[in-house]
């Protein structure tokens, strides 16, 4: 990245020859700290072999281009990664800049490396839309890499440190969008490996370059407050010191302070001016094991009185990154807030280096356990790239995914389930398995039966209700929070509405073709085969599927498919057209239309809308008659199936006198005719009649007039009348 084809200004063969060998010394004794002799030389090679392929380039500052993979190789060293990661990290931009191929590495540096490279290599060698999928694409293929081996992602996220580091040199354009793609994915990823101080840099660099004034007037702040606050900062920090000392408390204490962009968005977030944001200073204790880290919580809280509610138990409950740590909040001299965290050793590792504390701290205990919790996230990658159905749709989802889990609730056997802020019983159900999610039916909160749209609270017991025959219904989509509950929504309802609208388009088809004294299964296969590759279609189901959708007209479509048919073939024998059977049950292909809601016994019509398939009308419905002959071609025969046992919606109001008790009498009336009311509504105006709104299930017109009967005969009622608009 940043490279240039040739270099600004000039170099002499001897002046890179002496640069190169002087940064090989330099990496030869980073290495020579944990790497073995032999190891060293592959990565020494490695670094030869980059450094002769990007001879001649440099990058856009004038700098040699192997100082880039140079960089990135030596960030990696600092989480002492294994020579096959660093010969990756050398050598990532060779297949992208030069006529080198991934067989060619793998051959020379072995399979595994090969793997590394291709897996951060961008996909330069296939045409996109646009930027936006190509930066999705990229991503899908980088993040699926890295389900395989997290190396990738640590190689790739010290790439982009180094870039960002190095982005001064680009457009302010350029820098803009690099910076907001950092803030948007490569730190989030960052924070959700647990690698916190490369989450932090790169924040902060962002910031710089997305909003690079705010950065420089808040920056400003800081340095002025900086001075007015070290005596605060002093005081209590010798103030903690000591009563840790008087409680026989060993522990290492520091104070830092807290980063512009963090403090940034508290400002935005809360609406707060720069002066109203007292705590920009945080203190962490450091201590030897878990037992003591609540006996310096109990210390300090006899020190300072606590902020209630700002007191966050990690420990006990870590986050989904492994991150464990004591949050208190504490009020200290002159009434300053003061943030504390507490944490062992151990913690201090895994916060400051996440998954990359696996390397660089081989002994420690809690390690297996990040490791299974990173595991299980990158295999939630390949659920959500199996699900979504291209790379957009993934890089969305991926995007909710990213952000920390701030609910932690509680399966009934007593499990613990990370969530994002503002989830629902329904990303609760897919959180647990796919399975649980599509047969969700209803749930139990905290033993109390709740709407599947009620968000989830910490510390809430959360149970959920499953039927063996139960879908998922498309209007979660407007409340689950996680990206596998959206994703996994979404692939059940495409997969569900393309079996549907296949069978859909081969019944209109079937009728369109009639009249041409053609019957479907006599069209073959070869005829098949030319119309769908004259038409532009990837196969039969596709035309199927689209006009079940509406996309294609059947009439077309079968005048063209007759057109094929030979002429010297054996007549059929002609039908006539039959009207298609309205069952009510076929799913998303066929709808009910909304306007005019028909039930069983109403004259209705089809009519084949663009994406939504086959909308069933009544006959006199305003809405299609409005459209009048234009639309006629998109018109299809269709009748009622006797007797199909399915339930339908109707609407109707009630006019009745406002007295009590008229509401439960209609109620009673409703259920003692056999219906089941789905939603009511009523006029607020207190006068001496109020009109009645009830959605009810009938099973055809003459349910709906045996209901209607029952209600005139309620002497309070005054009119009754079906809603049809």
């Amino acid at each position: 990245m940043h490279a240039a084809a040739s270099p600004p200004g000039s170099q002499t063969p001897q002046a890179y020859d002496s640069e190169f060998a002087l940064q090989l010394e330099k990496l030869r004794e980073l290495l020579g700290t944990y790497l073995r002799a032999e190891d060293i030389e592959r990565v020494a090679e490695a670094f030869r072999f980059s450094a002769e392929a990007h001879k001649d380039q440099f990058r856009i500052s004038g700098d040699p281009y192997f100082s880039h993979p140079l960089a990135v190789a030596g960030i990696l060293t600092g989480w002492h990664l294994d020579a096959q990661a660093l010969m990756a990290a050398l050598l990532h931009d060779v297949t992208e800049d030069t006529e080198i191929t991934p067989a060619e590495i793998g051959e020379r540096f072995g399979k595994v490396t090969a793997e590394l490279v291709d897996g951060v290599s961008k996909l330069d060698k296939i045409e996109f839309q646009s930027i936006e999928d190509a930066q999705a694409e990229n991503f899908r293929k980088m993040l699926l890499a890295m389900a395989r081996d997290v190396r990738v992602i640590l190689i790739k996220l010290a790439d982009r440190l180094h870039n960002m580091r190095t982005l001064d040199t680009l457009r302010p354009d350029k820098r803009r969008r690099i910076a907001r793609e950092t803030l948007e994915i490569y730190a989030p990823i960052a924070n959700r490996l647990g690698l916190n101080n490369l989450y932090r840099e790169l924040q902060e660099l962002a910031f710089r370059h997305v909003w690079p004034l705010r950065y420089r007037v808040l920056s400003k702040a800081i340095k002025a407050a900086r001075g007015n606050r070290r005596e605060v900062v002093g005081k209590i920090l010798a103030g903690i010191k000591a009563r840790l000392a008087e409680a026989g408390i060993e522990a290492e204490v520091m104070g830092r302070e807290k980063h512009l962009y963090g403090i940034y968005r508290k400002m935005r977030g809360k609406s707060l001016t720069f002066s109203q944001v007292l705590d920009i200073y945080g203190f962490r204790v450091i201590v030897r094991d878990v037992p003591t880290c609540y006996l310096v919580l109990g210390a300090l809280h006899g020190l300072y009185k606590p902020v209630p509610g700002k007191f966050k138990d990690y420990i006990a409950i870590p986050k989904g990154n492994g991150y464990q740590s004591l949050h208190t909040t504490l009020i200290g001299p002159y009434g300053t807030p003061v943030e504390v965290q507490i944490r062992t050793t151990e913690m201090h590792h895994v916060a400051e280096a996440g998954v990359a504390s696996h390397w660089l701290y081989k002994d420690d205990k809690s390690l297996s356990e990040l490791q299974q919790r990173t595991h299980k996230w990158l295999q939630s990658l390949l659920e959500l790239q199996s699900a979504s159905g291209d790379s957009a749709e993934f890089l969305e989802h991926l995007k909710i995914d990213l952000f920390p889990g701030e609910v932690y609730v509680f399966t009934p056997k007593g499990r613990i389930l990370p969530l994002p802020r503002g989830s629902t019983p329904v990303d609760f159900a897919y959180a647990v398995h796919t399975d649980i999610g599509n047969r969700c039916i209803a749930c139990r909160i905290n033993h109390e039966l709740m709407p599947l749209r009620t968000e989830l609270r910490n510390g809430d017991q959360v149970e959920v209700i499953t039927a063996t025959h139960a879908n998922p219904n498309p209007a979660w989509l407007s409340y689950v929070k996680t990206g596998k509950a959206r994703s996994q929504i979404r692939h059940f309802l495409k997969t569900t509405q393309q079996e549907e609208s296949v069978a859909l388009g081969e019944r209109l088809l079937a009728q369109a073709l009639r009249p041409l004294d053609l019957s479907f299964e006599r069209i073959g296969e070869p005829v098949w085969d030319k119309f769908v590759l004259e038409c532009g279609a990837k196969s039969k189901t596709e035309v199927l599927t689209d006009i079940g959708l509406g996309k294609r007209l059947p009439a077309i479509v079968a005048r063209r498919l007759a057109e094929r048919i030979e002429k010297g073939e054996a007549a059929v024998e002609a039908r006539a057209q039959g009207p298609i059977l309205i069952r009510g049950s076929e799913g998303m292909a066929v709808q009910l239309a909304h306007c005019c809601r028909p039930i069983p016994g109403d004259p209705i019509v089809g009519v084949i809308k663009k994406g939504q398939g086959l909308v069933v009308h009544l006959a006199d419905c305003p809405s299609i008659s409005i459209r009048g002959r234009g639309e006629r071609g998109k018109w299809v025969d269709v009748e009622w199936e006797r007797d199909s046992g399915k339930l339908f919606e109707a609407a109707i109001k009630i006019e009745a006198e406002n007295r009590r008790g008229v509401l439960a009498k209609v109620a009673a009336e409703i259920a003692e005719a056999g219906s089941n009311i789905q939603h009511v509504t009523m006029d607020d105006e207190q006068g001496v009649y109020t009109s009645l709104y009830f959605t009810l299930q009938v099973s055809n017109r003459v349910h709906l007039a045996r209901i209607l009967r029952a209600l005139r005969a309620i002497p309070e009622v005054v009119r009754i009348a079906r809603v049809r608009e």
